[in-house]
């Protein structure tokens, strides 16, 4: 007869399940791209067009960093800037042209009008979201001139 071999394996206690947590599901790719154009155009909304700094503050970040050369950094500085602007201009109002959007960023194509220059101004605003919350502006503003070389719309 053959000898009875003894099993090597060791006997263990059943293991406990591990709890597994839920997986976070992050939006689409497209989703979060459409709620960063919606966050910025309501943010733009208040700040612009009914220059109303605490409404707009609810969009805002805890930190907001500048890049426009007329602004303080920070929400107190955007603050600051809007109440010179409300004053100087307070028929100011926009229409938008073009809203564009690509990872963090969002980008407005805007015509001006009511402000300093007679026929307006073409404004680019860009905007960096974070957690939903705008935290970053840049912008680039050109006043819109009697006559062009062209034929061509600046929108």
């Amino acid at each position: 007869m053959a000898a009875k071999r003894k099993s090597t394996a060791r006997k263990t206690a059943p293991r406990k399940p591990v709890p597994r947590k839920k997986a976070v599901r992050k939006p689409a790719a497209g989703a979060q791209l459409a709620a960063n154009k919606k966050l910025v155009l309501a943010f733009y909304e208040q700040i612009i067009g009914r220059k109303d700094f605490d409404a707009a503050r609810r969009y805002m970040g805890a930190t907001y960093r500048q890049h426009a050369p007329y602004a303080a950094d920070g929400p107190d500085g955007l603050r600051a800037w809007l109440a010179g602007f409300k004053s100087a201009f307070p028929n100011h109002r926009y229409e938008v042209k073009r809203v564009i959007a690509e990872g963090p960023y969002v980008m407005l194509h805007l015509h001006g009008m009511g402000g300093p220059n007679p026929h307006g101004e073409s404004v680019v605003d860009i905007f960096r979201v974070e957690n939903g919350k705008v935290v970053e502006h840049w912008d680039i503003i050109q006043a819109i001139p009697d006559t062009a070389d062209n034929a061509n719309s600046m929108f």
